[in-house]
């Protein structure tokens, strides 16, 4: 009797470490619980690891050893391939090339309904000469207060905000475009829901001139229990805002690109056409939630991505802003133009 469920819990396990694996084989990347599961890659990669040391002790009682051995091969393997899945995706680099003319740095803070305050905002801004910062959890006024603190460092930047109500700063989203990107009109509207994404607001900003990317300041609902539905249209909406034209795509997507899978229309695309710019630059294992563990350990669910008419040569997960208030981490991206063919 034992011998038979030993081997049910060894093909159960087997089969539940596939399915964290490689989730889209099965369809499990976009369901409840595994979802949660699939975006603690490199976590649970750590505690699979640590199982194996612990059933590698209980290998020492013989009437378990045949078990407990067959565990530590599963777990092993299991950590060895996401490993190297992880490994693919880039533990981190942060080196920038010069930025031309022509660049874009983008940067992206959730921050937890203004909970760094202004100062630290603008102060990690204006360090990283950015262009354009999304911020999503951030109301229009302290989007004010951020722009007059990098106007009086010489930094002016325009501020347009979404809101779904001005009662919980985590329902309004915040977009700061810098002038010399040119002027940009908001083209979302928090009274048109079916143009945005379910719960949290996204803001969707063009150029008024037409020149110079779309800016999509990006907020998807966390996918917990009774949000799973309104997660995967908030990831199906924002796939389809990147589908023709250029576009800057950045912001809290409550997903990794595990759970984007099958949204990209390339194999190269994450969401609609744009490629994410964690995988393009040997950031994607870097978590970015929660700001409470080590990066590495954590989900890299706040993302920058662009069209292929950018390329990306410069990002990093700014990690010494940790414990400044906020759950997530700041990502910033410089996005060069990508030389035309021929």
């Amino acid at each position: 009797m034992l011998k038979f469920l030993g081997a049910v819990v060894t093909i159960a396990v087997a089969v539940l470490l596939l399915i964290i694996t490689w989730p889209s084989l099965f369809g499990f990347h976009t369901t409840w619980i595994l979802a949660q599961v699939i975006s603690m890659r490199s976590l649970v990669t750590a505690g699979a690891v640590l199982a194996a040391v612990l059933f590698l002790l209980l290998a020492a009682a013989r009437p378990l050893r045949a078990f407990a051995g067959t565990m530590v091969v599963l777990l092993v393997a299991f950590a060895i391939v996401n490993v190297v899945i992880l490994n693919g995706r880039g533990f981190g680099t942060v080196e920038f090339a010069d930025k031309a003319p022509d660049s874009i740095t983008v940067m992206s803070w959730n921050t937890l309904g203004d909970a760094p305050g202004s100062a630290a905002v603008a102060k990690l801004a204006v360090e990283a000469d950015v262009d354009v910062i999304s911020l999503p959890e951030t109301t229009q006024e302290t989007g004010i207060e951020i722009a007059e603190a990098m106007r009086d460092v010489g930094r002016p930047m325009w501020v347009h905000t979404e809101w779904f109500d001005q009662i919980s700063p985590a329902r309004s989203t915040t977009v700061l475009v810098s002038p010399d990107l040119g002027d940009y009109t908001k083209v979302t509207s928090n009274e048109e829901r079916s143009e945005n994404t379910k719960v949290l607001p996204t803001v969707i900003v063009k150029p008024i001139n037409g020149d110079g990317p779309t800016i999509v300041a990006a907020h998807a609902v966390a996918p917990i229990d009774g949000q799973m539905e309104n997660w995967r249209d908030d990831l199906d909406w924002l796939s389809n805002q990147c589908v023709a034209g250029s576009v800057i795509m950045a912001g809290d997507f409550n997903a990794t690109v595990d759970n984007m899978a099958g949204l990209g229309s390339t194999d190269e695309a994450t969401l609609g056409a744009c490629v994410d710019a964690g995988r393009a630059s040997g950031n994607g294992a870097v978590g970015t939630w929660p700001s409470k563990i080590p990066a590495l350990l954590g989900a890299p669910i706040d993302h920058v991505m662009a069209t292929p008419d950018w390329t990306v040569t410069g990002m990093r997960v700014a990690t010494e802003v940790d414990g400044t208030g906020s759950d997530h981490r700041p990502v910033i991206v410089q996005l060069s133009r990508t030389p035309a063919e021929g």
